[in-house]
């Protein structure tokens, strides 16, 4: 790997020295190409004239099928496996035995090194196979390292650099143009081969106890709670720390002559590569733990720490990520965020949408196909993520975020218009908040005030509980920054998909169905006690609105109300000023209030309908399941039907409804809102400019009156979406 040779050269080399010590007839190395076609670039044994002329494509023969599944192949009798596939110019017809391995690197297959003898029936032996991976390790990072580009004829390109595509879910809308910032940066191993065994083997077992020390430091901390699902991370991480065979593993890589962070980097790869293949998501998950204990490995042993450069157009990749660590990146700095996993109700993923940072999630595969500073194009629109685009497609997506920040300049032109339709009804625009962060977009949106400002985003970005004072600091910001404007404080809604590390929770089958919400925090008192006092001490001699969510009963309501009681005495007795006005409403959610519509709206001075949820238990749909989260229409006439008896409900008993749920902040979707009767709904603030744009030119009794001849045809259950979008191109609405 030392000597000064040129790169063919160097390749003919390596292959004629494995073939001399493995005592075989036939090595080759075959590397993958950007169109999916695996090149033989260097042969000891076969035809020297097929070099760079062979071909064979992904998925195709022995070498395909190892490629396309960066899984080993050994073989006593290869001409006999199904997958087998005869070249003529190479002239193999006359091998049998077969040892082909891929060439990875970070989970990436780069190419397929391969054995061959013409004796049938030699099996090569674990050992064997073992430093053949190894070698195809080293060739890998040659192949990275840029050592093998222009060997092949003009314009064909390696794997590495080419432009891919992958489909994801839309999580936050938007264009992001940038460059990759791994959110775990890859750790780039430079040292590969060791020059005294057992050094290597030291360093290893002293990097490895310093790992399991700080994982047992972390699980001491007083932060973490006993119980909940941080702990169980970190638990499993301590198990796997201690796991005997994956310490067997990177031992027997160093003794086969790697350094100790180039035994972790095979072992990780390898790993990486079975991950893709997998499909048990549990499975997967386990397997993603071992990977990220690697990457905490490997930055012990060569003294790095774990944080990523930032650049000024940044695009964050990530499998997955907490809210706190996307709010430690610059805000100025992100262009766009892509996630393997997340779903919709992520942590991260209700932040990204504060800041306006348009998200693509399920993205699979994306962190191993992508190194730092790669070119690459969000669309939070379609979910789609471009990594390496050719240049059309970045012009492309270039000409359409012009095309956004036009249509956004004619929206920040309507900041300070009314929303009034063009039949004089106003209609209430408000904004979705829940971090300081958020505050400046009530002004720069143009919201009439803050709709549902979410509690729980301050305790779920924080390590420990907030105390009361840091909560009633944060409540008082934001009724400081609304001025006159009206502020809907929703009390802590978490559990289900919100778990918090420091507050024990236990197993549950169906946690968007289990403790959560008011459901928790009457059984926790104190804990809603003491986030209602803070409000109220915020509010002093104010107006504030305080909003329950996922009320299911009435007598809950109740004993909230009971609650808010004892701390206006308790807040009097101190001499504090009660709030110059309070109201209380409730969130709509669960299907079962509607069949408490007239008794619920005497209860209450508000209501607001919360569509993701309510969406989710009207149909039984699981939102974070992709497989059936599109399966159902939120503009189904059904589910119309019900968002409006709770309209005209409110309109029967004087008490305002509103809706802040993703169905708002979709112009069509608010037109249907419109029609059924709404007069306020709240969104992100993004989402406020296009909805005034559509209600300006909407007659909203026009269209309330047509559609109700949809919502009243006893026949009618399908989708109300073209109708809606008939009427809005009839009348040039913009939707």
């Amino acid at each position: 790997m030392i000597e000064p040779l040129e790169p063919q050269a160097r390749l003919d080399q390596i292959v004629k020295l494995i073939a001399k010590h493995m005592e075989t007839e036939v090595c080759s190395l075959y590397v993958l190409r950007a169109d999916g076609v695996l090149e033989l670039y260097a042969t000891e044994g076969l035809n020297p004239g097929s070099v760079h002329l062979a071909q064979l494509r992904l998925g195709e023969g022995l070498v395909g099928t190892i490629a396309a599944t960066a899984r080993p192949l050994n073989l006593s009798d290869a001409q006999n496996h199904p997958a087998f596939t005869y070249l003529p110019e190479t002239g193999e017809e006359i091998y049998a035995t077969f040892l082909g391995v891929p060439v990875l690197r970070a989970g990436r297959t780069l190419g397929v090194l391969v054995v061959q003898n013409k004796a049938a029936g030699r099996v090569y032996p674990e050992e064997e196979s073992e430093a053949f991976e190894t070698v195809a390790m080293v060739i890998a990072e040659m192949i990275a390292a840029g050592g093998l580009e222009g060997l092949s004829r003009p314009g064909v390109t390696l794997d590495l650099t080419r432009p891919v595509s992958f489909e994801g879910l839309p999580l936050c809308d938007g264009i992001g143009i940038g460059r990759v910032v791994l959110h775990e940066p890859r750790v780039i191993v430079s040292s590969l081969f060791n020059e005294d065994v057992d050094s290597e083997v030291s360093r290893l077992t002293e990097a490895l106890a310093i790992l399991r020390q700080s994982i047992e430091s972390m699980l001491s901390r007083r932060d973490v709670a006993d119980e909940g699902e941080h702990r169980a991370v970190l638990e499993t991480y301590r198990k796997f720390a201690q796991d005997r065979g994956w310490v067997r593993r990177l031992e027997e890589a160093v003794r086969n002559g790697l350094t100790a962070e180039a035994a972790v980097e095979k072992v990780q790869s390898d790993m990486r590569a079975r991950m893709m293949h997998l499909t048990d998501p549990y499975i997967r998950e386990r397997l993603h733990d071992f990977d990220d204990l690697a990457n905490r490995l490997l930055r012990q042993l060569i003294g790095q720490a774990g944080a990523g450069n930032a650049v000024s157009d940044a695009v964050v990749v990530a499998r997955n990520m907490g809210a706190a660590e996307l709010l430690d990146y610059h805000r100025g700095q992100i262009k766009g965020l892509v996630l393997e996993e997340g779903a919709a109700t992520s942590h991260v993923v209700i932040v990204a949408r504060a800041l306006g940072i348009p998200v693509a999630g399920q993205v699979k595969g994306v962190v191993s196909m992508s190194e730092n500073g790669d070119p690459i194009v969000v669309d939070g629109e379609s979910g789609d993520v471009h990594l390496r685009p050719p240049p059309e497609v970045h012009e492309l997506f270039a000409d359409k975020l012009g095309f956004r920040a036009e249509r956004q300049q004619r929206y920040r032109s309507l900041r300070e218009v009314p929303a009034k339709t063009r039949d004089g009804a106003a209609i209430g625009l408000q904004m979705n908040a829940g971090l300081l962060v958020d505050l400046p977009q009530l002004d720069e949106s143009g919201a009439e005030g803050i709709g549902l400002f979410r509690t729980e985003l301050q305790f779920m970005v924080a390590s420990t509980m907030p105390r009361a004072s840091d909560q009633e600091r944060l409540y008082r910001a934001v009724i400081d920054a609304a001025g006159e404007k009206p502020v809907t404080f929703r009390t802590l809604d978490v559990g289900g998909d919100k778990l918090l590390p420091y507050l024990a929770h236990g197993p549950e089958q169906n946690p968007a169905l289990g403790y959560r919400a008011m459901r928790l925090a009457l059984d926790r008192p104190g804990l809603l006690r003491t986030q209602l006092r803070a409000l109220l001490k915020a509010a002093t001699g104010r107006n504030v609105k305080i909003m329950f969510p996922m009320v299911t009963d009435l007598a809950e309501i109740d004993a909230a109300r009971s609650l808010i009681d004892r701390e206006l005495q308790h807040l009097e007795r101190f001499g504090y000023t009660r709030p110059k006005e309070l109201q209380l409403g409730a969130m709509l959610e669960v299907p079962s209030l509607l069949y408490q519509l007239d008794p619920l709206m005497g209860m209450l001075d508000f209501v607001s309908i919360g569509s993701n949820d309510l969406f989710q238990f009207f149909f039984a749909v699981d939102r974070g399941n992709a497989n059936v989260a599109t399966r159902y229409d939120d503009l189904s006439v059904p589910f119309l039907r019900a968002l409006r008896d709770v309209a005209l409900a409110g309109e029967r008993h004087g008490v305002p409804v509103s809706l802040c749920g993703e169905m708002a902040g979709r112009p069509l979707s608010a037109m249907a809102l419109i029609g059924l009767g709404f007069r306020s709904i709240s969104m992100a603030p993004p989402s406020i400019g296009p909805v005034k744009a559509m209600l300006l030119e909407l007659d909203a009794q026009k269209l309330r009156d047509e559609f109700a001849e949809l919502l009243d045809d006893p026949n009618e259950a399908g989708s109300a979406r073209g109708f809606l979008k008939d009427f809005a191109e009839r009348h040039r609405i913009p939707y």
